[in-house]
């Protein structure tokens, strides 16, 4: 029996989408429980008339908003939905933690309550993100949790990805690039040109440097990056796509009759595009090099990405995922 804790006061549709999207997925996941945190009747309020003995509500007083700093946040607000939540995961209580709140919170639970995994210095968080391949798409770690970043950071990070991007995505080889300015091994920092030298060494199928224009080109299916440059990367990516969907439309539906024929004719082939670069489908981020699953979906979600997301937490649970990182790296020293 799986336990995902979720922190249902999260995101700004939260509880109403969150509970949805809960219900929708325990109909497909009957030997999986769900803990919701939060504030117990306006949870319920969203709940369907009789008992679903899957879902249990833990009632929290607090709830830890998108401006609150991170760690003092975590440290004042004891009651607050996700802190509760973390402490649940910590304790055993429940085996993978959910949110779509603050993410420097989240990441601070994940770390400094549910812990660090022997051997990872520096826990990353890492999404899935399309690519022109459809329905394939590339992992992209690091994207925030770490602005600097030391050379055996990126070896673990690399390591991690390769075992989730087999155990999750079903990938037989994944292919590891570095994101840097340029495709040669003696391109970037000295810091960059370590990490390609430990990557080449390793047991990883490292295929070496890529540049940002070949990020959605499917050459990789895992991308390394400091915190920086893959939050940087991460935030362009999400808004090119959005202002070209954006004026693609605007072109289509605003210049004139033949134009809105034209839109008309195109729209199967548009929202074969548009649903090529969903990224709900993939699910949420995930922080990397923790003793649970900690994953996050964007604060905007609707019930589709938090089901995907909910998807996505269970099938790390059913491959043992942590368990294959703690193998891996209970022989290395912290």
């Amino acid at each position: 029996m799986k336990k995902i804790a979720i922190d249902a006061m999260g995101g700004e549709k939260a509880p109403e989408a969150i509970v949805s999207a809960v219900v929708k997925f325990a109909k497909e996941a009957p030997n999986d429980q769900f803990v919701l945190f939060g504030q117990e009747k306006l949870i319920r309020k969203y709940l369907p008339k009789g008992q679903i003995a899957q879902i249990e509500i833990i009632n929290t007083t607090e709830v830890i908003e998108d401006e609150d700093e991170p760690v003092r946040a975590i440290r004042r607000k004891k009651d607050a939905s996700m802190v509760v939540a973390a402490n649940y995961v910590k304790a055993g209580k429940a085996d993978a933690l959910f949110s779509m709140s603050n993410t420097g919170a989240l990441l601070a639970c994940g770390i400094f309550i549910i812990g660090r995994l022997h051997g990872i210095a520096r826990p990353a968080l890492m999404p899935t993100l399309p690519t022109k391949d459809r329905n394939k798409g590339f992992n992209l770690i690091d994207v925030g949790a770490n602005a600097q970043t030391k050379p055996e950071y990126f070896l673990r990070w690399a390591q991690m990805a390769d075992v989730y991007a087999k155990k999750v995505r079903g990938l037989t080889t994944p292919r590891l690039a570095l994101l840097n300015n340029g495709a040669e091994a003696d391109k970037g920092d000295p810091v960059h040109q370590a990490a390609f030298d430990l990557l080449k060494n390793s047991s990883v199928n490292f295929i070496g440097n890529i540049e940002g224009n070949e990020l959605l080109s499917g050459k990789a299916d895992i991308v390394l990056a400091d915190g920086f440059s893959g939050n940087i990367a991460l935030k362009t990516i999400e808004g090119t796509a959005e202002v070209i969907l954006t004026l693609l439309k605007a072109a289509l539906l605003e210049s004139g009759f033949k134009s809105k024929i034209g839109a008309l004719l195109a729209k199967p082939a548009l929202q074969d595009l548009k649903n090529q670069f969903d990224t709900a489908q993939y699910g949420g981020a995930v922080l990397l090099g923790v003793k649970a699953p900690v994953v996050k979906t964007h604060g905007r979600s609707d019930e589709r990405p938090i089901y995907y997301t909910l998807r996505q937490i269970d099938k790390m649970l059913v491959q043992d995922v942590i368990g294959d990182f703690s193998r891996q790296f209970s022989t290395l020293t912290n």
